[in-house]
């Protein structure tokens, strides 16, 4: 029987979140619409769920000596990493001493680390894959890309959001690749994957949520990419039933070997009827924000109730829905939303600001999302909203 105390008392329940961007800011609403306390984690001030948790510290995640303490200061009866750049060995360690990692430390370890998961899915579960070859140094590097061919993908084993990755047309791109890949490593410089390039009519986000009454699947997500980055997201992605059947065989497959309770992100590139594996997040997916608008129980909700050993024994979607991601250039510590009555003004949209404390560069500052009567206008109403909002960078 599932069971939740008084918050802050023994008998209440409290979750640490590893990372505290945006998705986790979601899903720390959601925990504490069940009254559990949350503490966030990252390693910088004012972190988007830093807003709105009970407690917060402030370190990088890569730092193990400093999770581990903090956890055992803490004593949370849930670790929820939110972010791929933690450091996975301590969590294995707490795991062993008894703490409850989401899904599991061996799901966390094994995603952080292309290589790790690309070998679970290929070579231990058989699951169709582009081809590959992992190398560590130049020399392996020019290898695979003479036994891959191109055009084809590189990128290091350990990144998110499309850092550090490139698409090598030619010998020609070799050099480039090379730096791009040493450079955008979430360690610094280190192996990389380079991937067979796919031919494919379109890409999804299959959200899959393991819970204790069995697994349930979230109707699919197709989304654009820059640079690996997330810019726009709709639901339903359009789909032949042969191909949800292989898409849903395939991420029921990678999720049962992950383990665990939780929402998970599993990746699929779509040719026809025909689907291959791409990559799996044991976590809410930014593709997935479109779930905000689009269905009763956003995959931020499914993940709390799935945490929280509670069943999922029906997710009631709304229809055709879209998000576009405010992605803003600059640096600052300052800017401003303008225009906000105006990108409201159409019925069917709505916007989430961040809040995050400063741009460096480029940063995902907000997004907008949209629901009408198909995906198509949906993301037009999107289009129109957006191109509606100005934002000013001090």
């Amino acid at each position: 029987m599932a069971k939740i105390g008084t918050t802050f008392t023994k008998s209440g329940k409290k979750a640490v979140l590893c990372g505290s961007g945006e998705l986790g800011k979601e899903v720390a609403i959601e925990l504490q619409r069940y009254g559990v306390e949350v503490v966030a984690l990252d390693k910088y001030a004012n972190a988007p769920a830093m807003h709105v948790a009970h407690s917060n510290h402030i370190f990088p995640m890569l730092d193990g000596e400093k999770l581990k303490s903090v956890i055992i200061e803490e004593k949370p009866d849930f670790i929820i990493p939110e972010i791929e750049a933690i450091a996975t060995d301590k969590l294995l360690e707490l795991e062993a001493q008894g703490y409850n990692v989401i899904p599991t430390a061996k799901a966390t370890q094994l995603t952080m680390n292309r290589e790790g998961i690309r070998r679970l899915a290929a070579e231990t579960l058989g699951l169709p894959t582009s081809p590959y070859r992992f190398a560590a140094t130049r020399e392996e590097f020019d290898q695979a890309l003479k036994e891959i061919g191109f055009p084809c993908v590189v990128k290091p084993v350990m990144s998110s959001s499309g850092h550090g990755q490139s698409v090598a047309k030619s010998q020609a791109d070799a050099d480039r690749s090379w730096q791009i890949s040493q450079e955008g490593g979430r360690a610094g410089s280190g192996k990389v994957i380079v991937e067979g390039f796919v031919d494919f009519d379109y890409e999804i986000t299959l959200l899959t949520v393991r819970h204790c009454a069995g697994t349930t699947f979230v109707q699919p997500v197709g989304h654009h990419q820059v640079d690996g980055d997330y810019r726009e997201s709709w639901q339903p992605q359009a789909m032949t039933p042969q191909a949800i059947e292989k898409a849903q065989a395939i991420a029921k497959a990678i999720t049962d070997a992950l383990g665990g309770y939780g929402i998970f992100g599993v990746e699929l590139f779509v040719k026809g009827d025909d689907v291959i594996f791409s990559e799996v997040s044991p976590r809410p997916h930014d593709t997935g924000m479109v779930t905000m608008i689009s269905q009763d129980m956003s995959e931020f909700a499914l993940h709390a109730r799935a945490i929280l050993g509670l069943p999922v024994p029906e997710i009631k979607f709304y229809g055709p829905s879209a998000s576009k991601a405010i992605v803003v250039e600059g640096n600052s510590t300052e800017y401003e939303f303008e225009n906000l009555d105006k990108v409201l003004e159409e019925p069917g949209v709505q916007i989430r600001i961040f809040g995050k404390p400063e741009i460096v560069g480029h940063r995902r500052l907000g997004v907008i999302l949209a629901t009408d009567n198909t995906v198509e206008e949906a993301l037009a109403k999107a289009e129109r909203a957006y191109a509606k909002l100005k934002v000013t960078v001090k």
